[in-house]
């Protein structure tokens, strides 16, 4: 079942904007051919059975705002016999996603064109694997900190969501916003920080994909890499 008591969250804001320019023909196409028949399930119909998405998926995995999709679709490559539930507002970003789903012939990918907490209301307690927040808008100034992804209430969805041994990994490349994730994630029940050392948080894990956004650098210090395990 789904959340008894499920959020009420802020508008959605993006640090961009929802649409930058305007879609390619070919992503254009997919959206109204592809989109249609990978699409989660609209949150605001009722609960979502992960296990109804993907028959006889192995685990399930949600990345919170995949970007350009290149990191989804690389995992979900990886992992074929996982579901990849991906949530991205930025419709070029779902465009593109569209694109790598459509050339890798994935089969196990499953993608919401929207605010990824509607999905983690309507999915039911302990039914993630792993939970992927990868270069979430930073909202660097102070007053705009109220509109990060990362709040109180986000990090005890993602505990409530993640399976006893499941895991979350985020990743920033602005340190304020690792302060900021550590401390919600730390005093958050049943999530537990991985680190026992600096290299634990400066250094990728072994299966992480490097995006073209990672490669811009645009923040102001190296990727931080934090991980942890539901209890």
């Amino acid at each position: 079942m789904s959340s008894p008591s499920a959020p009420t969250w802020g508008p959605l804001r993006s640090f961009g904007r929802i649409k930058s320019r305007t879609l390619k023909p070919r992503q254009a196409a997919l959206f109204d051919t592809l989109l249609p028949t990978i699409a989660v399930p609209d949150p605001a119909a009722g609960p979502i059975d992960p296990q109804a998405l993907m028959p006889g998926a192995q685990s399930v995995w949600l990345e919170i705002g995949f970007g350009g999709g290149e990191h989804l679709a690389e995992q979900a490559t990886r992992h074929p016999e996982a579901l990849m539930i991906g949530c991205e507002p930025f419709l070029n970003g779902v465009g593109s996603a569209l694109r790598h789903v459509d050339e890798r012939g994935l089969k196990n990918v499953r993608l919401h064109a929207g605010d990824a907490r509607d999905v983690m209301a309507a999915l039911p307690e302990a039914s993630l694997d792993r939970v992927m927040i990868l270069f979430p808008d930073p909202w660097p100034k102070a007053r705009h900190n109220k509109r990060r992804l990362v709040q109180d209430e986000t990090a005890a969805e993602i505990a409530r969501l993640l399976k006893p041994g499941g895991r979350l990994r985020f990743v920033t490349d602005w340190k304020d916003y690792a302060d900021w994730a550590l401390e919600r994630f730390e005093r958050t029940p049943g999530l537990v920080w991985q680190a026992e050392e600096a290299d634990d948080w400066r250094t990728a894990p072994a299966d992480h994909v490097v995006t073209r956004y990672e490669e811009k650098k645009l923040g102001d210090t190296p990727p931080i890499f934090l991980e942890f395990v539901r209890n």
